[in-house]
């Protein structure tokens, strides 16, 4: 028998209508990816949430000195709080404490100034959800505005103002990944097997869903590989030519998030 709140569950991660919800959980036996896997091959235009990204409230903060870059991801309770300055200068002092000290004497002292200086002061569970110091000859981040999505860029060459170009860029756009070929063999093969029952389904001739599911799988490559990205600033570019005008190569990207 199936749970109601499942079913609701299934709903608000894709947005598919309930009764659609309901046979693919009987189908799949209550298995929640599966039954996405369900909804999605027959055509249905599924929202996903990735169940990775946690609402915990509280903010993002970054260091920067020379070739390092220190990060802290800060979390509260409430949203209240983490619109708080006194909770956002704080978390500011953390990063440039973890610059100065590094990762190893920074755990420490970061428990203690937790709970010193804003578990007692504030009256909520406070807790340092990561930190980390990322290094590299050219680096540059980008914060947004709500201080609760960062993205860090580090190049082999260019210059710093265009790694925080791109940071920008990776914050607005969420990249998974550097290039196509990145992309491990089993997504791929689950995405071409979406798209042919998609395709059966439609009722399209054989000797054509093949170039349909290349075109399908260039539009994959345009969504969440960072180089095939079209470029937030300029539409008429993608993330490769902005790089090679300028002869610069990406080391490496992360992105955070609350």
């Amino acid at each position: 028998m199936l749970d109601l709140q499942q079913i609701k569950k299934l709903r608000n991660m894709t947005g598919a209508g309930m009764m659609n919800c309901q046979k693919a959980l009987e189908e799949t036996k209550g298995d929640i990816e599966q039954a996405i896997e369900i909804l999605r091959k027959k055509g249905e235009k599924i929202a996903l949430k990735k169940a990775d990204r946690k609402a915990s409230e509280g903010v993002i903060a970054l260091s920067e000195k020379e070739n390092k870059i220190a990060l802290i991801i800060l979390n509260c309770e409430t949203d209240f709080v983490a619109k708080n300055k006194d909770f956002i200068a704080t978390a500011q002092e953390l990063a440039d404490k973890l610059l100065e000290l590094g990762a190893e004497k920074f755990s420490a002292w970061a428990e203690d100034k937790i709970k010193d200086a804003l578990i007692v002061k504030i009256g909520e569970n406070i807790q340092l959800n990561k930190f980390e110091i990322i290094s590299g000859d050219i680096l540059g981040y980008y914060l947004h505005a709500n201080n609760k999505v960062a993205s860090v860029v580090s190049l082999n060459k260019g210059n710093q103002e265009l790694a925080r170009e791109i940071a920008m860029h990776v914050t607005a756009m969420n990249p998974i990944y550097l290039k196509p070929e990145d992309i491990p063999e089993d997504i791929l093969a689950k995405e071409k097997e979406i798209y042919i029952e998609q395709l059966e389904a439609e009722g399209k001739p054989e000797e054509i869903i093949e170039k349909i599911i290349q075109g399908k799988l260039n539009k994959f490559y345009q969504e969440n590989c960072l180089l095939k990205q079209e470029y937030i600033k300029d539409d008429k570019k993608n993330i490769k030519k902005l790089l090679d005008e300028q002869g610069a190569i990406i080391k490496k990207f992360e992105r955070f998030s609350l």
